[in-house]
């Protein structure tokens, strides 16, 4: 079940390196020092903003990043997914929901293990990304998959009903190639994850507006429109 959540959290697109390098950031212009979204006491200023959009940047085509309305949808898209993690991380301190040393511990060894000998500690250190830092946002990230688990994962139930209907239209007959089927070992686990999936994000986009009414979000508007155009 937590990694039905683990795959969900990473279809959000939280750009969880992106975060770390802006918490290492100094603001070199008065800009940068204020604030862009504030929700309780948690505050995205324009600085965390920026250095979250260089970093998400680099996962698109250079070409792609030369067209204005590409970069706008982009710059659109991060502000969402940045809004959203301070409200499930607001949602998490009135739940009383914490990641404890053991389970960040436990993340870490589990991490490590994909890579070879020294690799890890050379990757932070080309991203110029302190160790601290880097584990300060692996700790949030856990405590994102904490709370969608607890809210939304943990409900979510697969009918025998919905199997059958989703095989009907997706499966039988036509629907699924010689090829395909020859590579499936078991095709109700390959429907029961798609169900869960689909249903996860259904129920998140339900859930992520009523935590925006639940929580003030502050708006700087004067800085937000600087930053969408």
């Amino acid at each position: 079940m937590m990694r039905d959540t683990y795959n969900f959290i990473i279809l959000l697109g939280v750009s969880l390196m992106a975060l770390m390098l802006a918490a290492c950031a100094n603001p070199d212009s008065m800009d940068e020092k204020e604030y862009l979204f504030r929700v309780g006491d948690r505050v995205l200023t324009v600085l965390d903003f920026n250095k979250a959009f260089e970093m998400a940047k680099t996962a698109y085509p250079h070409n792609v990043m030369q067209d204005p309305v590409a970069l706008r949808e982009l710059r659109l898209r991060l502000l969402n997914q940045l809004t959203e993690q301070m409200l499930i991380l607001e949602r998490a301190q009135e739940l009383g929901l914490e990641t404890s040393k053991l389970e960040v511990e436990k993340t870490v060894s589990d991490i490590k293990k994909d890579y070879p000998e020294d690799l890890f500690e050379q990757t932070l250190l080309e991203y110029a990304v302190p160790y601290n830092a880097w584990e300060e946002g692996l700790k949030k990230r856990l405590l994102i998959e904490k709370v969608v688990n607890e809210e939304l994962s943990g409900k979510i139930t697969i009918t025998p009903e919905e199997i059958s209907k989703y095989y009907e239209g997706y499966y039988k007959g036509d629907g699924l190639t010689s090829d395909f089927e020859d590579r499936s070992k078991n095709i109700n686990e390959i429907i029961i994850t798609n169900l869960r999936r689909k249903k996860l994000e259904e129920a998140y986009k339900s859930w992520i507006k009523k935590l925006q009414k639940k929580y003030t979000i502050e708006v700087n508007k004067v800085q937000l429109e600087k930053i969408t155009g």
